[in-house]
């Protein structure tokens, strides 16, 4: 009996001991399985990020290209553009890079290397802008910007702009004819206004409103302007376009964002130069 009885104590002393340790195992076990899961995941993102990275940076490129030509006259939005198009009609575009200080040209940097908006991010490519109404931070020493030059003169000029809107800073291009004065056309491709209010900023009625006015004054400074109601026919009211009915923020955005890259802290300069170019 009594080693019936030491028998079954110690059976249970066993069990007793795989039940604790049981736990410690599993949750081992689990550490290592996620460890595991987590280092798999790890390997096929980077591996995806490595490998899509050019496709990604030629669909970027594809999509700005897009946008200048919109911008610049040379496509419609509404239009479907095969890659050969899109070729064709960018041929006629030059893009350069500018020093927005002084204005002039950088030709020995190659444009597919510099990233206004990146460069706007770091201290040592940007400067602090003075206190303005678009409420942009930091400008970019250097840009880029569009020559529309077919056949080697220059038809037109594309530049980017950027400004804060309502809810978001609204990114386009502005495009001028070759008299640096009158707009052939202004399209925004990033912002998160307000769908039918702000957002009427996409509208192709409400783009078709802008060429032809001029941004200019008779003393060289930029007075373009969102009007607050309609506005008249370009030749009675060649400064003002339509506002945006119930935005008048986004409305005083794009007037702000478009006097401020007109003026001596956005390409300024480099419109004096190319005028000072054209007098000579």
């Amino acid at each position: 009996m009594v080693q019936v009885l030491a028998g079954q104590a110690a059976r249970r002393t066993r069990i007793f001991d795989r039940s604790r340790t049981a736990p410690v195992t599993t949750a081992r076990y689990i550490l290592a399985f996620a460890a595991a899961v987590c280092l798999v995941c790890a390997v096929m993102v980077s591996g995806s990020a490595v490998a899509l990275r050019d496709l990604q940076a030629a669909n970027a490129e594809q999509e700005r290209q897009r946008n200048v030509l919109f911008a610049a006259g040379l496509a419609d939005p509404e239009e479907e553009l095969s890659d050969a198009d899109m070729a064709e009609r960018f041929a006629a575009v030059r893009a350069v890079v500018v020093d927005l200080e002084t204005g002039a040209e950088l030709p020995e940097v190659d444009p597919a290397s510099v990233d206004p908006l990146v460069e706007a991010g770091i201290t040592d490519s940007s400067r602090a802008a003075p206190e303005n109404l678009a409420r942009v931070r930091r400008v970019e020493r250097r840009s880029v910007v569009y020559l529309v030059e077919p056949g080697g003169a220059l038809d037109a000029v594309v530049l980017p702009v950027r400004g804060q809107g309502l809810w978001s800073v609204l990114y386009g291009y502005l495009a001028l004819e070759a008299d640096l004065d009158t707009v052939r056309g202004l399209t925004f491709y990033e912002h998160k206004e307000t769908p039918g209010l702000g957002g009427e900023v996409d509208n192709p009625n409400w783009k078709a409103l802008w060429p032809g006015r001029q941004v200019f004054g008779t003393a060289g400074e930029p007075i373009i302007e969102v009007a607050r109601a309609a506005a008249g026919p370009v030749a009675e009211d060649p400064h003002r376009v339509d506002g945006l009915a119930g935005a008048t923020m986004t409305s005083r955005g794009v007037t702000n964002l478009l006097r401020f890259w007109l003026a001596e802290n956005g390409f300024g300069p480099f419109l004096d130069r190319l005028r000072s170019e054209a007098a000579d």
